[in-house]
């Protein structure tokens, strides 16, 4: 039996990301104010997600989740956002396409604002200030008022998370997502940037052969087709500021148990995930689905005890873990979970994130990532998963849909010294849209083999 758990239980646990507000009263009235907004989500698509989540465990759906590293207040922008979803929707046509399974969209917006730090001071020429947590915290110059962190942020991040929303569901119900238009979605430079060919020309085939297949279907006068049209987008971010998470956490009527309104889908990082800490004591109470990230380092007896503690009913759709190994540390790390968690009986939905485990400092001071490390830790994550009778679930990326340069690698030919062309991440590099656009259809044909062998 698990304690007595209420949306403030956390505060008796040690925070490992503790952020250190120096106005206790302002911070209580931010706290207040977050308790009587309206919810930015609501608990039946939290619902609804979840039983996605579900059929995901069970290799019928396939999860792509991706957006930026740290979303930026400067970001909430109309272009950016559509971009955002752009690229979501272009990564799961071809994976629908080569899969032959429905895709989970589920994007890192409208709440990704902290960011979690492996210092909490940065040093500038003698110079120590707070590190930068994210614009839901503090801000990104170095000066004492803008490191300072301020409540009030959580309130100004609130509000910039639902304008996000408001537009995204805008777009959705305006057609902008139906499957029928995909030439909707194209980027801004799709015709003009630096795309191979060969990519170009493989993405108009897969929307053209979906147009047809809709058509076909139609003049067959399936009703269902009308369903397939419409996409639906989930919100996600890791739940770093347990003040904001808690204040839009709340019972809903007709309802058992507790929801964090504030997304969808939150997670808990590599460096919150303590059995005894603040992170794993408040994600424990919530009915949304979570993810919780696992590096190399991670035992088969603490994934077990994180699982027993976030998913204490072995509900499906419930729990993903997210591994993020790093290329050359999946085959020896990864097995041995996987069959642990697979002996156990116990539900649980795998993610890949090849992105956290492969960054490296380039000789400029620049962090960056090598699309082919990336790619080789989602192919050999695929390996484990074959080899072990389990499925993988789904992906997640840092990714864009700018044409950022803070990746190195793929079609889109970046290299080292190309990463202070346009490198404007707040914090971690992400792929640019011509590198997650080549990393969809390098996923689908890996889905679309799975999908083959399966039927045979």
């Amino acid at each position: 039996m698990q304690p007595p758990w209420t949306p403030d239980t956390w505060k008796s646990k040690v925070d490992a990301q503790a952020i250190a507000y120096d106005d206790p009263a302002a911070l209580e009235g931010a706290c207040a104010r977050l308790r009587a907004l309206p919810p930015l989500v609501t608990s039946w698509e939290i619902e609804k997600l979840k039983r996605q989540l579900a059929e995901a465990q069970r290799g019928e759906r396939f999860l792509v989740q991706g957006g930026d590293c740290a979303e930026t207040l400067a970001d909430c922008t109309s272009p950016v956002i559509a971009n955002k979803l752009k690229i979501l929707l272009q990564m799961s046509l071809v994976m629908i396409h080569e899969g032959k399974r429905p895709v989970v969209r589920v994007g890192r917006f409208a709440g990704q604002y902290a960011k979690p730090r492996s210092k909490p001071v940065e040093s500038r020429e003698g110079v120590v200030r707070p590190s930068y947590f994210g614009d839901m915290i503090n801000r990104a110059d170095f000066t004492d008022s803008g490191r300072r962190p301020d409540p009030e942020n959580m309130i100004v991040a609130y509000s910039y998370a639902a304008m996000t929303l408001n537009f995204i569901r805008s777009l959705s119900a305006g057609g902008f997502a139906d499957v029928h238009h995909p030439e909707y979605w194209e980027l801004a430079f799709f015709r003009r940037a630096n795309v191979p060919d060969s990519l170009r020309h493989e993405y108009e085939r897969t929307t053209g052969q979906l147009g047809e297949a809709l058509r076909f279907m139609e003049a067959l006068h399936e009703r269902s087709v009308e369903e397939l049209t419409r996409v639906d987008f989930y919100t996600s971010h890791e739940g770093l500021n347990l003040h904001y998470e808690s204040g839009q956490t709340r019972r809903v009527p007709r309802k058992e148990g507790w929801y964090d309104l504030t997304t969808h889908f939150p997670w808990i990082g590599e460096r919150t995930r303590a059995l005894d800490g603040a992170h794993i004591e408040f994600f424990r109470g919530i009915e949304n689905p979570v993810g919780v990230k696992v590096g190399p380092s991670a035992t088969a007896e603490q994934v077990l005890g994180l699982i027993d503690a976030l998913n204490p009913r072995n509900e499906p759709g419930k729990l993903a873990l997210v591994t993020r190994m790093g290329a050359g540390k999946v085959s020896g790390a990864l097995p041995g979970l996987v069959e642990a968690v697979k002996r156990s009986g116990r539900l649980v939905l795998w993610v890949c994130d090849p992105m956290h485990g492969n960054t490296q400092v380039a000789p400029s001071g620049f962090k960056t990532r090598d699309f082919d490390d990336i790619l080789r830790e989602v192919e050999l994550t695929f390996d484990v998963h074959e080899a072990c009778g389990t499925n993988l679930g789904g992906v997640h990326f840092e990714m864009t849909g700018e044409d950022v340069s803070e990746c190195i690698g793929g079609a889109a030919g970046i290299t080292v010294n190309d990463l202070d062309r346009n490198y404007s991440s707040a914090c971690d590099p992400r792929l640019n849209y011509r590198q997650a656009l080549e990393m969809g259809f390098r996923m689908a044909k890996r889905l679309g083999s799975h999908a083959r062998s399966s039927s045979r």
